[in-house]
């Protein structure tokens, strides 16, 4: 066995050593690489991955948009899953619509990576020294899902170590 240094990649996910001893996990290659498999590479970047003014549906048309809209949240939830706990919501949120995925559908997905175009760097930081803490989460929307008015309801509980950056 051999010292072949500091990792400076596991499975994907890129480990940055910062000047304070902390290290973060990012996946901006992948960001990259998504971001032109689907064309969106030189988008404008926006400041959140979901456009809150806008309330997405199901569709009962039977026409479906013709763009990869099943490839793209697989993409997207693989990314959400390792690294990106910022865009678990509106992965989330447009997920539920894999079925019969309409164009304001698609315009929700391609807003996701305009916001990732803009936070590519983003990523889990570890800081030596922290504490680990435990901590639950809950969280409804009252109604909040349109096609049948059930409440949008989340529950987590998390073991806290790391800060997401």
């Amino acid at each position: 066995m051999t010292d072949s240094g500091k990792c400076a990649f596991v499975l994907g996910i890129e480990l940055v050593d910062g000047p304070d001893g902390s290290v973060t996990m990012c996946q901006r290659r992948y960001v990259d690489d998504i971001l032109k498999r689907f064309g969106m590479d030189e988008c404008k970047a926006v400041v959140s991955p979901v456009d809150m003014s806008t309330r997405l549906v199901p569709s009962d048309a039977a026409t479906k948009v013709n763009a990869p809209f099943r490839e793209a949240v697989g993409a997207l939830m693989h990314l959400m899953t390792a690294t990106r706990p910022d865009i678990a919501y509106a992965v989330g949120y447009v997920s539920r619509f894999m079925e019969n995925p309409q164009e304001e559908h698609w315009v929700a997905v391609k807003r996701i990576f305009r916001y990732l175009q803009g936070t590519k760097t983003h990523g889990i930081c570890f800081k030596p020294g922290d504490n680990i803490d435990f901590r639950g989460y809950s969280d409804a929307d009252w109604a909040g899902d349109l096609a049948d008015r059930n409440e949008l309801g989340q529950q987590e509980a998390v073991k806290c170590f790391a800060v997401y950056e």
